[in-house]
């Protein structure tokens, strides 16, 4: 059993990519409406990151554990790989959360724009890759895109503190997390649990982040049984849903809203105004600044993760 299919030779600066793949997917789950998996689809390592998580909730994994080998372990369940990528996760949420936590109160439009910038890029490059569109794809599509729409547009609710909806709220969000265009911190949101886990992390709250932990754990690798499934038997069709998911969730962070600021979702987006008494709008003109920024910045991450993507088969 592998958890890759192709087994590679990798370096050090293999694991370095990894561990930065994995930061910008942390940096992009702190924020409600932007998802993880948009961020390792663009770097190239989605499919890898779900099968090697897939292998965790397969019997073959007892198998391989039972021979108490710690190479064969090490290689077969691809643990080199699995822990540069949550090691940049984790690094992430821990060094930045209070820092975009702050930038979405003080900044929200410009926080906005760059990741609005981002998702929008990352719609158009991983649709890409699909090679022949045709109308049961498109129609794919359009679910995905209608569906993260309508969820991007539901109201928060009021819910408990309790240990077991923590573990949900782990086993829920950490699911998103991994699907391109929905975005574990927002449904986090919808659960009445974003600023709670995000209070838990900034003040060590070690209790709270071991139940949210165990929920993610056991969340993730019963998804992406289903998810690598997925992938194996109907990949185009998959990968319309996904893309048109990322498409549907642009209404999230289309970044003039009318009231409100940081993750507050109470707000209803609205067009931005260019000129005002025959001035020109910083508000307008700073934001697509910063989407063209985040088109860019997708760019030239697509154009690194193919360049360095590729390892040597042995």
């Amino acid at each position: 059993m592998s958890a890759v299919n192709a087994k590679c030779r990798r370096g050090m600066r293999a694991y370095v990519r990894f561990f930065l793949s994995g930061f910008c997917m942390g940096c992009a789950d702190i924020v409600p409406g932007v998802s993880g998996g948009t961020m390792a689809f663009i770097l190239g390592i989605y499919e890898e990151l779900v099968y090697s998580i897939r292998a965790f909730g397969r019997i073959e994994c007892v198998q391989v554990l039972l021979t108490a080998r710690i190479r064969r372990i090490w290689k077969e369940m691809n643990l080199a790989f699995l822990l540069s990528v949550g090691a940049g996760i984790l690094a992430a949420i821990a060094t930045l959360a209070h820092s975009i936590e702050f930038a979405l109160t003080a900044y929200p439009t410009y926080v906005w724009s760059f990741f609005f910038g981002l998702v929008l890029a990352s719609v158009l490059i991983v649709g890409r890759r699909i090679a022949r569109w045709n109308t049961p794809l498109l129609m794919a599509l359009i679910i995905g895109a209608v569906s993260a729409y309508i969820i991007v547009g539901l109201v928060p609710v009021e819910t408990p503190e309790t240990w077991w909806f923590l573990i949900f709220s782990g086993a829920v969000a950490i699911c998103a997390m991994i699907l391109p265009g929905v975005s574990g911190s927002f449904l986090l949101v919808l659960l009445g649990k974003y600023e709670f886990i995000l209070r838990a992390v900034n003040e060590r709250d070690v209790g709270s982040i071991l139940l949210f932990s165990i929920g993610a754990g056991a969340g993730i690798i019963g998804f992406t049984q289903v998810l690598g499934w997925l992938l194996r038997r109907y990949h185009d069709v998959t990968m319309a849903v996904l893309t048109g998911l990322m498409l549907g969730s642009l209404r999230r962070i289309w970044p003039w809203k009318v009231t409100g600021s940081g993750a507050e979702l109470l707000q209803q987006n609205r067009l931005p105004v260019f000129l005002e008494n025959g001035t020109l709008q910083a508000e307008a003109v700073m934001p697509i600044v910063l989407m063209v920024a985040g088109i860019v910045v997708i760019i030239l991450l697509e154009r690194l993760a193919n360049i360095k993507g590729q390892c040597r088969r042995v």
